[in-house]
C-alpha cells in the first residue's frame, strides 16, 4: 500500500505540473489529484519540492527509456532530427515537455530544483550524445564540433520550443525546418570527394586554431 500511494502522489505531481503549472503545485493540490491525504506528501518525500523532484527525475527517466530503441536506429543527423520532431510532437501532445519546462522556469530561484533539472535534462543529452558520436564517427565535421555542446544545443532547442510554440507556433515550425536544412547540408559535406574531404579538414583545423589562438 506504501509503494502504491508513492506511486499515486509520483502520477499526481505530474498531472499537477502539467495541468497547474509549479504556482499550482501545493500539497494540497498534488494529494488531491493523487486522491490521497496531503500529510502523506510529507511522509513519503519530506516536502513538495523533493517530491517534484523525484516526480520529474522518475518520468524523465522513464520516457527517455521509450524512446532509446529509437535513437539507437538512427543513422543519421536527419534521421535524427526526425525522431527528434516525433518524440517533440508527441511529448507535446502527452504534456510531458511542459512538466520539465516548468521545473527549468522553478530553477530560476531553487538550486535544489535547479540541479534537478540538470540531472533530468542529461538523461536526454547523453542519449542524443551518444548518437550524435557514432552517427558522426565518419564525417568529416566531427573535428570541427563540439559534440557533447551540440548535444546540449539541441536538447536545449527541444525544451525552448515548447514555450515558444505558445507565443508563435509558425515561427516554431520554422525553426524545426532550420534544423533540418542543417542536416541536408551535413549529409552534402559527407558526400565529398577525397580531395574535397581533406581541403575541408584542413581548412577546419586552420579555424579550429586560430580560434584557440583568440
Amino acid at each position: 500500500m506504501s509503494g502504491d500511494t508513492r506511486d499515486r502522489l509520483l502520477a499526481g505531481a505530474i498531472a499537477t505540473l502539467r495541468d497547474k503549472g509549479i504556482a499550482g503545485a501545493s500539497a494540497r493540490s498534488i494529494a488531491a489529484t493523487a486522491g490521497v491525504n496531503q500529510a502523506l506528501v510529507f511522509y513519503h518525500f519530506g516536502s513538495v519540492e523533493e517530491l517534484i523532484i523525484t516526480a520529474c527525475q522518475s518520468a524523465t527517466r522513464a520516457r527517455v527509456a521509450l524512446y532509446s530503441d529509437q535513437f539507437a536506429e538512427v543513422t543519421s543527423l536527419r534521421e535524427l532530427l526526425t525522431v527528434g520532431r516525433s518524440l517533440h510532437e508527441a511529448e507535446r501532445a502527452a504534456g510531458n515537455t511542459q512538466v520539465l519546462a516548468q521545473v527549468l522556469a522553478a530553477a530560476q530561484q531553487s538550486a535544489t530544483l535547479a540541479e534537478a533539472a540538470r540531472v533530468a535534462l542529461n538523461l536526454w543529452i547523453n542519449e542524443i550524445e551518444q548518437t550524435l558520436q557514432r552517427i558522426l564517427a565518419d564525417s568529416p565535421i566531427k573535428a570541427a564540433l563540439d559534440i557533447p555542446g551540440l548535444a546540449r544545443a539541441l536538447a536545449a532547442a527541444f525544451i525552448g520550443l515548447e514555450l515558444y510554440e505558445a507565443a508563435d507556433p509558425e515561427s516554431s515550425e520554422h525553426a524545426l525546418d532550420a534544423l533540418a536544412q542543417v542536416a541536408v547540408l551535413t549529409e552534402v559535406l559527407d558526400d565529398l570527394g577525397p580531395v574535397a574531404r581533406r581541403a575541408l579538414r584542413n581548412r577546419l583545423r586552420r579555424t579550429q586554431a586560430t580560434r584557440a589562438g583568440h
